[in-house]
This record gives structure tokens, C-alpha cells and sequence, in this order.
């Protein structure tokens, strides 16, 4: 299965961009109606105390994962395959991050992300947080689909 970032040309985002060598590179895998996502943190985005991952990290991760899982969703209803024909583009439009304990750093990370509304324009979307098993977080993320302009 190919990561729905990996489906998205001239993506540049920190967080989820295939084409950004200096970001996150997360990979978010849709299966029409979820998506999975895990990331392994590295010792630079550690919290104050250095066995702990930055929340804002969390934050990124919820965003970009929530954000691609929109793009994939809004293909699919538009019945496409990801990244078929005129390119798909959502940004955020708010972004809620509950945080439920501390993330250990040395760990992998575990993202879930549902889509529990959509129209043409807007999809909400729940994601939530796990390392070894264990609920950390979770967001709730608006995404607003952009026109193509945008990219210009």
C-alpha cells in the first residue's frame, strides 16, 4: 500500500511532505474509512524533560496525519483514486489537541485518524495517539479543501 503523501506531488509541507528532505516525512495509509500513521520520533523534538516528545511534535503529527487523511477522503468521494486528475489540496482550518499523558520519545508513535464529516468544502476529523498501546492524545482537526489556486 502507498502512502497517501507519497501520491501528492510538490508537496513541500514540514510535516507530511514527500518532498521536503529536512521534514517529518510522516505516511499516512487510508483504507476508506480510516488511516494509520506511525512515527518514530528522533532526540531532537524531545519536551523539557528529554525522555518525552514535544507536545507541538504531537500537534504536527495529529495535523499533517488528519489533513492527508482529508485529501485521501475528499478523493475518494469525488470517486478518484489519490492523486488522480486535478490535484486536491486542504489545509487546516482549526486544530484541537487534548493531551492525555506524557509520549516517551524512544518509542514509536501510533496515529488512527477517522473521518466523521465531510462536504465539498470541509471535513472533520478525529485522530487519536497511541505509544505502545497506550492512548496519549488525541485531536479533533477541521480541514477546509482549497482551490487549485491555492498552490500558486
Amino acid at each position: 500500500m502507498k502512502a497517501i503523501q507519497d501520491q501528492l506531488e510538490h508537496n513541500h509541507c514540514y510535516g507530511c511532505g514527500a518532498d521536503n528532505p529536512k521534514g517529518m516525512q510522516i505516511k499516512s495509509y487510508w483504507d476508506g474509512a480510516t488511516s494509520n500513521c506511525t512515527y518514530m520520533p528522533r532526540p531532537e523534538q524531545c519536551a523539557g524533560p528529554t525522555q518525552y516528545v514535544y507536545g507541538g511534535t504531537i500537534a504536527s503529527l495529529i495535523d499533517c496525519h488528519c489533513v492527508g487523511t482529508s485529501i485521501a477522503a475528499h478523493y475518494d468521494r469525488d470517486g478518484r483514486a489519490i492523486g488522480e486528475g486535478e490535484p486536491i489540496w486542504c489545509v487546516t482550518g482549526r486544530l484541537t489537541v487534548n493531551y492525555l499523558k506524557p509520549t516517551p520519545i524512544e518509542q514509536a508513535i501510533e496515529l488512527i485518524a477517522t473521518v466523521d464529516e465531510i462536504d465539498d468544502r470541509k471535513a472533520l476529523l478525529t485522530c487519536r495517539v497511541f505509544s505502545d498501546e497506550i492512548q496519549v492524545a488525541e485531536g479533533e482537526v477541521i480541514s477546509v479543501r482549497v482551490p487549485p489556486t491555492w498552490r500558486a
